[in-house]
Order: structure tokens, then sequence, then C-alpha cells
């Protein structure tokens, strides 16, 4: 009897594992991120959100590894062709967000994930440079992208993606603005 219920035990684990497995795995809603339906962590701090994003999308952090946020917010008086200068206060505070709050640090899958396509000596300035939103984004055209006036480049994500303040950017819901309904996106 004892020998039948240790088989059942074990049959039933494995039932399991293959069912976590054949789900996705780390990638189920259930696991690898604290919230299901968001692929980094959404922004979360207003210093961050007042200073940057009263010029830019506050870009999460989860989406640059620690160094290439230490590496950018090092050089703010020539940000991109901006002086965006801090009070040292704000900029020490804005920097540790970030930094405990980038994607090697995050257990969130689209952080993973760009840190498993970054090398050791990557280290990126900018979103749309690293190799995994290059992939992510290869099928798109000029059209769609810089020749089109609603988007103009690839770091306007919020011009496609319809939830990414909220920290998703889940492929459905994307919406390409100007596209037609019969590409796909729209």
């Amino acid at each position: 009897m004892k020998k039948l219920l240790l088989i059942g035990t074990i049959l039933t684990g494995s039932a399991f594992a293959t069912l976590a497995f054949c789900s996705g795995g780390g990638e189920s809603e259930y696991s690898g991120s604290r919230y299901s339906s968001l692929d980094v962590a959404p922004v979360k701090n207003q210093l961050y959100r007042n200073e940057c994003a009263s010029c830019h999308f506050a870009y999460p952090a989860g989406l640059l590894p620690a160094r290439s946020w230490q590496k950018l917010m090092s050089g703010l008086e020539d940000h991109f062709g901006d002086n965006a200068e801090l009070t040292p206060e704000a900029h020490a505070a804005i920097l540790t967000y970030l930094v405990d709050n980038a994607a090697d640090t995050s257990d969130y899958k689209r952080s993973r994930r760009i840190m498993n396509a970054l090398s050791n000596d990557e280290t990126p300035l900018r979103i749309t440079d690293t190799s995994y939103i290059k992939r992510k984004h290869n099928e798109l055209t000029d059209r769609e992208v810089r020749n089109n006036p609603e988007v103009g480049s690839l770091s306007n994500c919020v011009a496609c993606h319809t939830q990414a303040e909220k920290g998703s950017f889940n492929e459905n819901q994307i919406k390409i603005p100007g596209v037609p309904k019969s590409w796909g996106w729209d």
C-alpha cells in the first residue's frame, strides 16, 4: 500500500511538473514575476516620473542593467543632446531607484530576457540598442516607425505599446498608429 501511495505521489508531481513545463514553465503567470500580466516592473518612483517623464516616456528601470543606468546618469549634462542635470539629491535618489530596479536585479520576464541577450561587457545607453529589443522589433518597417509621424522612433514605446506605462509590452496590446487594419495591427 505504501508503495502505491509513493508511486501515486511521484506520478502526481510529475504531472504537475509536465503541466508547468508545457504551459511555459518559468514564464507562466504563476511564477517568475510578481504580476502575471506585466513584462517589467512599472515605474513607481514619483521623483523619477516627474523629472524624466517631463521630456520623454519614463522607461521602466527593468529595461536596462544597472551598469547602463549608472553610465547614463553620469552624463546628464549631455543627455542625448540635452542638458538633463538634476540637483545632487534628485540625482542620487533617481540613480538609487534605477539601480535597485534594473534588469539585472529584476525577476520580471522581459527584464530577464534582456539580460540573457546581453554580454557581460555590454553597457547600452539606449534600450533600443539592446539585442533583445532589436530582435523583437526587426520586422517593423521604416513606414511603421521612422516615417510614421505618430511614432518617429523605437524609443517612443507608448506610441504602439498601449500598456507600456503599466509595465506590459505584450504583443497582443500593440497598436501601431496609422497602420491599416489589413496589416494586422489596428
